[in-house]
């Protein structure tokens, strides 16, 4: 079987820089956004920049069309799982955000906003994101037990912390489709607004992000990503440090200023 797509229906991921966010679009909507190697190769890549950039603070991944991501384009990813290979380079931020050895993991924040059908890899990387704002028509679906493999994106580790093993189990187990009240109800989504607005909102969401000083908000995430993956106790023991480094940045001498000034902050993120 031929699995070579021609360079214009492999699909791609588009950066556009707004003031101080990423904002990163999923672009293959002939195909409801289905994932190549090659959309997997560059949306590594922009999460790096993200990363790289000392101008960028706040990512904001979302997709062109009626849907997010139907998922992975199985004739031209399942060569890759056949392999054991991934489509993320190494050396790259793993956009799924799972600590796999040789990537790098993200530190600062992704706002998504998903509609239409998001399936299996679609709600890996919103469930890998930090806030997700859903439109009110998502049909979700994470149905790989349908396709004779299994989740391998963060779903059976994110879905279970989120909404409990046997929740998460009961969409794991029969890859059936729940919308976006029942993601919202597992706290797999954080707020469900009306498709036409659903950008709008996660921009609007990214954009109050960015105004924050930038050191505590790399901070403050990192921690409470600490307290979730390895303990409430860990997480406790950098308090002090974590706060004394802090407390010592430009950033917190302008919250002093703007604060006794009775004006907003201008963080610099140093």
């Amino acid at each position: 079987m031929n699995t070579t797509l021609a360079p214009e229906s492999e699909g791609s991921i588009e950066c556009t820089v707004r003031g101080p966010l990423l904002l990163i679009a999923i672009n293959r909507p002939a195909k409801r956004n289905g994932f190549t190697p090659k959309m997997f190769r560059e949306l590594g890549e922009a999460y790096t920049r993200l990363d790289d950039d000392p101008a960028l603070r706040v990512g904001v991944l979302h997709a062109l069309g009626d849907h997010f991501t139907a998922g992975l384009d199985l004739p031209t990813i399942a060569p890759l799982m056949q392999r054991g290979e991934k489509a993320v380079p190494l050396g790259l931020v793993d956009p799924l955000d799972v600590g796999m050895e040789g990537y790098r993991r993200r530190t600062k924040p992704m706002v998504v906003a998903v509609q239409g059908i998001t399936y299996t890899l679609g709600i890996e990387l919103m469930l890998a994101a930090d806030i997700v704002v859903a439109a009110d028509n998502c049909r979700f679906s994470q149905l790989e037990v349908k396709r004779g493999i299994m989740a391998t994106g963060g779903a059976t580790l994110r879905m279970a912390e989120r909404a409990g093993l046997g929740n998460a189990l009961l969409h794991l187990l029969t890859g059936d489709e729940f919308g976006s009240d029942q993601a919202l109800r597992l706290n797999f989504v954080q707020k469900v607004v009306p498709a036409s607005q659903v950008l709008d909102e996660a921009l609007r969401i990214a954009e109050v992000i960015a105004a924050q000083a930038p050191l505590a908000v790399i901070a403050t995430r990192k921690n409470a990503l600490k307290a979730v993956e390895q303990g409430p106790v860990v997480a406790m023991q950098e308090f002090i440090a974590v706060q004394q480094r802090l407390s010592r940045s430009e950033d917190a001498a302008e919250g002093v200023r703007s604060f006794v000034e009775k004006r907003p902050a201008r963080f610099e993120g140093r």
